[in-house]
């Protein structure tokens, strides 16, 4: 319901706070608050907590990464906007619990970043992006050790349980790769995913029950992430392309099918794979 001309005149409206604001960043804030003020908000906003918008923080981190991919510097500009915004409404609701502000994020993160780069901001120097890393792990001890944190049990227990499964399969290969459990060659790669897929088939082939097939599945999903390493490519990355990929060679299909006057399920699977293969030679024609 609309507020009445009196009530946008009462000090500390939020509209005036928006209007107020001197800086893009203020106003950015002023407008979060405004959408979860208790008497003028936004019902919806109002209604949200740190678990309901964690899903859609991820979705804006990936989207942000798509506009990367795309080299779409106006759609970044706008998705990195959106993440922002899920940003300042993790500080807000913090805010509103006398947790921390946004301010308390900002700062954290600029202390952290000048403590992990004593090569830029102290005296240490470092030469390579290897050497940083080494020392990034380093800071990363030292500071569990001040807080008082136990170290985790295994190299393993640093990587988060949230991840997307392929990035979280490329970084415990990486962890357990430094800690010297790795194959030597790409080649050694190739056998044992030739390995788990003999293993996978033959489950199939016998009829073993769902469970155990999707098992042997997972042996096969994982060992291939492992390549992602040798190429120095992140699988999630990889996957995205290959879906981007997949899309426009599929709406190429239809849209040759549509010029037809005929539908997808019209056509045999021979003509399918010849309208695949005429995707691919075109994406190559214009390239």
């Amino acid at each position: 319901m609309a507020r009445g001309k009196d009530d946008s005149d009462k000090p500390g409206d939020p509209s005036d706070l928006v209007a107020a604001a001197e800086t893009p960043i203020q106003r950015l804030r002023a407008v979060m608050a405004a959408l979860r003020d208790p008497e003028a908000g936004c019902p919806w906003d109002r209604e949200q907590s740190f678990a309901t918008i964690a899903p859609y923080t991820i979705e804006e981190a990936y989207e942000v990464a798509e506009a990367i991919a795309r080299e779409d510097m106006a759609e970044l500009r706008e998705e990195l906007g959106d993440l922002l915004f899920q940003v300042v409404y993790h500080a807000q609701l913090a805010e509103e619990r006398g947790a921390f502000d946004f301010d308390d994020v900002a700062g954290t993160v600029a202390d952290k970043m000048i403590r992990r780069h004593p090569h830029v901001f102290g005296e240490y120097r470092a030469e390579s992006a290897a050497e940083v890393g080494g020392l990034w792990e380093e800071m990363k001890r030292r500071e569990r050790a001040e807080k008082g944190r136990a170290a985790p049990e295994s190299v393993l227990d640093e990587i988060p349980l949230a991840l997307p499964g392929l990035t979280r399969a490329w970084k415990l290969h990486r962890k357990a790769a430094r800690a010297g459990f790795d194959w030597s060659s790409p080649q050694q790669v190739f056998a044992k995913i030739r390995e788990e897929l003999d293993e996978l088939e033959a489950e199939i082939v016998a009829g073993e029950p769902a469970e155990r097939v999707a098992d042997e599945l997972g042996d096969v999903l994982f060992t291939v992430t492992r390549l992602a390493g040798f190429v120095d490519q992140d699988p999630e990355a990889i996957m995205r392309a290959a879906q981007r990929k997949f899309t426009r060679r599929f709406k190429y299909m239809e849209a040759r099918l549509r010029e037809a006057g005929r539908a997808m399920s019209d056509a045999s699977m021979d003509e399918l794979e010849d309208l695949w293969h005429a995707a691919k030679r075109a994406e190559k024609v214009e390239g």
